[in-house]
């Protein structure tokens, strides 16, 4: 085994060991902290599949924004001072069939399926020599030589503050 291959199973062991405290913790908030550890374990998966981009987004935006998201939604929506307020689904039982099959599915996507590909070299052939995925990214948002991404980049900005401005005027006490 090499140290890759060890460091993903120690990276996917806390990452699923953090998924099951996020869905069974009875305080919510627990679950919220838990969830940061989720996010942290996939960017540390996409370091490993030489994905550095995606690895920090998945820092910046998951376990930075969408948690502290989280945790301020469930601060102003405190109804009072539950001790346990992430109770147990009643139908939790119906859940575990619906898992036994996505697993499956997965399972048999990744080994048997004809439409299963190959793990052949990690995809780092389609770029330049000397060039990583991140400067690449860059030239294809900035580069004034190729089309450049700069218009629906500057949209989405747009529609992002457009969305803050809108939770600000909704979340504003009259």
């Amino acid at each position: 085994m090499d140290l890759a291959t060890l460091i993903f199973w120690i990276i996917a062991i806390i990452l699923v060991g953090s998924a099951l405290l996020v869905v069974s913790l009875p305080q919510i908030v627990h679950s919220a902290l838990a969830l940061i550890v989720v996010f942290a374990m996939a960017a540390g998966i996409y370091l490993l599949l030489n994905a550095e981009f995606i690895a920090i987004v998945q820092i910046l935006i998951y376990a930075g924004a969408v948690t502290i998201l989280i945790l301020f939604a469930l601060m102003l929506t405190r109804q009072g001072t539950n001790v346990e307020s992430n109770p147990n689904n009643r139908q939790w039982w119906l859940a575990l069939p619906i898992c036994a099959l996505v697993g499956a599915g997965i399972i048999f996507a990744v080994t048997i399926s004809p439409h299963a590909i190959s793990n052949v070299g990690n995809g780092a052939g389609q770029l330049p020599p000397n060039i990583n995925n991140v400067v690449r990214i860059g030239q294809l948002l900035y580069s004034p030589t190729t089309y450049s991404y700069v218009l629906p980049f500057e949209i989405a900005s747009l529609v992002l503050l457009v969305a803050i401005i809108g939770a600000i005027v909704i979340g504003r006490e009259d």
